[in-house]
């Protein structure tokens, strides 16, 4: 609240009517704060009104001027961030990413905005969507070119910056709010508290044909299209919070990185000889960012979020069918949900191009820890569970049937087959070999 008007700031006028539904009203706040920040008139204002923009609004304004500008802000970060995420631009741009630095950007407390020259390019995750929802395979081999390029990119500015911290730079990076500050509370037990507290502990859930309650759920068996895993819910968060927290990965590799470089925040730029991936929107970016940590959202969100069921749940039904039963202890999940060709090789990108010289640099300098596995399995379990509410009363638009599918995901993330059984991931994750050294302890 401003202590002089006792009103609102702007920005924080315009969230409040966009999560009311009031679109008008959002649109001429914002068009005054723009005005106000740019020194310009506007002339038209559109808010995007998109799946992928979770915690965020964006959209484009016309100045009197003639400019075209590309704007957006977050809806859940701190006071302090949106300036921040100026610097960060400015930081990958240093290092050698393709990321796109505002033109303007506000940080003042409740008016905080940037302001980017406006792009006719897709987002990624719109390409992307298009060729999976026509099932155009064809379409996708420049696409699969471009993140294949992209990765070999990411990695090559990724390894000169590849380091050791102290705990205080570790503990300074904004990307542990979306790990780690989501996962605990003051005066909760760590792993209950943030938006598990908030989306799940004391909830019902609503999975398939089964009700069940938080401490039903959460301490379950679970046994996913045959596979029996080795952990329950509630195991995995407590886990996460121990394993993920700041002092936990401050004794391993370190390194300047985008953080959040999901397809929703990268450009397919098409202008030149070939597709380009240009990423924008580094809220999260440092230069002390915890190594496993860094191509985790990209991973997960590019990769395992798709088709629909993360991102547009209630359209699941369409692609999927998934069945539920609760015996006993075990929760049984079975469904026909499996990588896509575009994903698959998206994966096998990810995997070849960057993680894997990521594993063996830091194995060579002995800033791999042993247990590097569990915290790569713990941070994508994080991905699904605590972006959005899984739960169908969540307010995320689930069914009963994507919202098991999403639990059934995250479990698969997290989660070691039992018996010698496998799956897709492990398959891929432990096809991921680091190269010979002496790696650090587990901590």
């Amino acid at each position: 609240m401003d202590k002089t008007t006792g009103k609102q700031p702007l920005a924080a006028q315009a969230r409040a009517l966009s999560k009311a539904g009031d679109w008008d009203k959002a649109t001429l706040t914002l068009r005054q704060l723009i005005s106000e920040v740019t020194g310009v008139a506007t002339l038209s204002l559109t808010i995007n009104r998109d799946q992928y923009s979770l915690n965020s609004l964006n959209g484009t304004v016309e100045l009197d001027d003639g400019r075209a500008l590309f704007f957006k802000y977050h809806n859940e970060e701190g006071e302090d961030k949106t300036i921040e995420e100026y610097y960060n631009a400015e930081l990958l741009r240093d290092s050698g990413f393709l990321v796109d630095v505002p033109l303007y950007a506000c940080g003042e407390p409740g008016r905080q905005i940037l302001l980017y020259q406006q792009r006719f390019d897709r987002r990624m995750a719109d390409v992307c969507r298009n060729i999976e929802l026509t099932q155009d395979w064809v379409a996708m081999l420049p696409v699969v070119e471009a993140q294949r390029r992209a990765d070999q990119e990411i990695w090559t500015a990724t390894l000169p910056t590849l380091h050791e911290s102290t705990l205080n730079q570790v503990s300074a990076e904004p990307i542990h709010q979306l790990f780690y500050h989501r996962l605990i509370s003051e005066g909760l037990a760590p792993g209950f508290g943030g938006r598990v507290a908030s989306f799940y502990v004391d909830q019902a859930f609503q999975l398939g044909e089964e009700r069940l309650s938080w401490q039903s759920l959460s301490n379950l068996r679970w046994v996913i299209n045959g596979v029996p895993y080795a952990h329950s819910l509630r195991q995995l968060f407590a886990e996460a919070a121990a394993r993920l927290s700041p002092t936990a990965l401050s004794h391993h590799g370190t390194l300047t990185a985008h953080g959040d470089a999901h397809n929703a925040n990268v450009w397919y730029e098409t202008r030149g000889e070939r597709p380009q991936l240009v990423s924008f929107d580094p809220a999260f970016a440092g230069r002390h960012i915890p190594a496993l940590l860094a191509e985790i959202k990209a991973t997960f969100h590019n990769i395992f979020a798709h088709p629909l069921w993360l991102y547009e749940p209630a359209r699941s039904a369409e692609l999927y069918q998934v069945k539920v039963l609760r015996r006993g202890d075990t929760l049984y999940v079975d469904h026909n949900w499996q990588l896509t060709p575009l994903r698959a090789a998206f994966l096998d990108a990810k995997g070849k191009l960057y993680w894997q010289p990521l594993l063996d640099s830091l194995q060579r300098r002995g800033l791999l820890p042993a247990n590097w596995q569990r915290l790569f399995r713990l941070a994508m379990f994080c991905c699904p569970t605590l972006v959005l509410n899984l739960r169908v009363d969540g307010g995320s638009g689930h069914t009963p049937d994507s919202s098991a599918l999403g639990f059934a995901m995250a479990m698969m993330l997290g989660s070691e087959p039992l018996d010698d059984a496998s799956d897709d991931f492990t398959d891929w994750l432990n096809g991921l070999t680091p190269a010979a050294a002496v790696p650090h302890e587990e901590t």
